[in-house]
């Protein structure tokens, strides 16, 4: 009866539009109540301030600040004209463009969203006006956006690896060779799309000049040397290397002319709003954590996947087909927060790489924004371009299917996320 009361009230609540963090807080605080364990939210509180005390949170808004200000400060412009002084005379070229200025971005800005929006609003009217057709660069626009949380500096491995005690800087090394694998499979299925369907490019466009454009470029691209240098040979930690961002992205964004103190303002202000949502649900995914702890479910999964007999590789195909399915309906970090906690011990028990998992897990639920029928980068797509929604999801299908193919060899072979951590030192 409880349970049942629980579900109804879910039920009601995603009917009438709740807030996803409201919504887990409230049947959190009702599952407390139905299993007789109210006497413990007496130390709820303490609790929710413990786990937000976390050095590896820092870097997260410094990151999102970052991003903000670089997309104001004309950095993705910057990028957008030396990708296409060099990849633009190629068949396609505009298709390449759009995978290498998202490798570009997300060394500095690390969100799906945020890559999106910008070449949704600045290459994909290029893209037409060119010759492609609108459903063809939304739809290479979306599947490379995913490259942005998976290359470092990336929120969501941020905010994993603070939620879960991996090492943050141990995962921005392991995402370097899946992004670019991402990229390189991006740029073979644009290829093929080029010459199947006779997409423009050649010698004869009129494409920027490599030299001025290569010089207006050196300012953004020395911001993921900065960021992943610093990070990966031990010079900085991950916060101090997103403060040393926004300090860069604030001289490289006036040194451009595009941004002014006026736009730092607004960056600092959709900061703190984005900041006030996330902490919310951080807090609301604490208490879920903390009946789930004394109810025992992530022991009582572990038990019922040792009776289903389901090696480590087993386990990982139904970690997949889980974050799957709440990276269809549910916003990335609120997915993580909930989930994780619950299927991620049994993992470990196994003996599964807590790295190599994270990888899998970051990877898979990035892949859900482009996924139907609430992924993120397929609604700001389909607002900024003016396409209708269904038709996007359509034409991103191909992409989709091949970057969940990608995400099942990612699994089969921890050795490709697994190795440059290695090579650093840093597992």
């Amino acid at each position: 009866m409880p349970a049942l009361f629980i579900i109804v009230f879910v039920s009601i609540s995603l009917v009438a539009g709740s807030a996803i963090a409201y919504l887990i807080g409230a049947s959190a605080v009702l599952t407390f109540l139905a299993v007789g364990k109210d006497q413990f939210l007496a130390v709820l509180p303490q609790r929710l301030f413990s786990q937000l005390d976390s050095f590896a949170f820092l870097a997260m808004p410094l990151f999102i600040l970052a991003g903000d200000l670089m997309n104001r400060g004309g950095v993705a412009n910057a990028l957008i004209e030396f990708s296409m002084a060099v990849f633009g005379r190629l068949k396609g070229g505009l298709g390449h463009v759009n995978v290498v200025t998202s490798v570009f971005f997300a060394g500095v800005s690390g969100s799906a969203t945020a890559d999106a929006a910008a070449l949704g609003n600045s290459l994909v009217p290029e893209m037409e006006r060119r010759g492609y057709t609108r459903e063809y660069a939304s739809a290479i626009t979306g599947a490379s956006s995913i490259i942005g949380p998976i290359i470092p500096p990336s929120s969501i491995m941020i905010f994993y690896g603070a939620l879960m005690g991996t090492n943050v800087t141990a995962l921005f090394a392991a995402g370097i060779v899946p992004g670019l694998l991402l990229a390189v499979m991006l740029m073979a299925m644009n290829a093929y799309f080029a010459h199947r369907d006779d997409h423009p490019g050649g010698k004869d466009l009129d494409l920027p000049r490599f030299w001025p454009s290569l010089l207006r470029a050196i300012p953004a691209l020395m911001l993921p040397a900065i960021i992943l240098g610093g990070t990966l040979f031990g010079i900085m930690t991950p916060a101090e290397a997103a403060a040393v961002a926004v300090l860069a992205a604030i001289v490289v964004g006036m040194g451009y002319g595009h941004l002014t103190f006026r736009g730092i303002l607004d960056s600092l202000m959709r900061t703190a709003v984005m900041l006030g949502g996330l902490f919310i649900l951080l807090c609301a995914i604490s208490t879920f954590s903390y009946i789930a702890a004394l109810e025992e479910w992530p022991q009582a999964i572990q038990h019922l996947v040792q009776g289903w007999g389901l090696g480590p590789i087993g386990y990982l195909m139904l970690i997949n087909a889980i974050f799957l399915g709440a990276g269809m309906v549910m916003d990335v970090k609120a997915a993580v927060a909930l989930f994780a906690p619950i299927f991620v011990p049994a993992a470990l028990a196994m003996g599964i790489d807590p790295v190599h998992l994270a990888i899998v897990i970051c990877f898979n639920i990035t892949v859900g924004l482009l996924s139907p029928p609430l992924g993120s980068v397929l609604l700001i797509l389909s607002t900024v371009v003016k396409l209708e929604y269904w038709t996007l999801i359509r034409v991103t299908l191909p992409f989709l299917v091949a970057e969940i193919a990608l995400l099942f060899v990612l699994t089969y072979v921890p050795s490709l996320t697994l190795a440059l951590p290695h090579a650093l030192g840093l597992h």
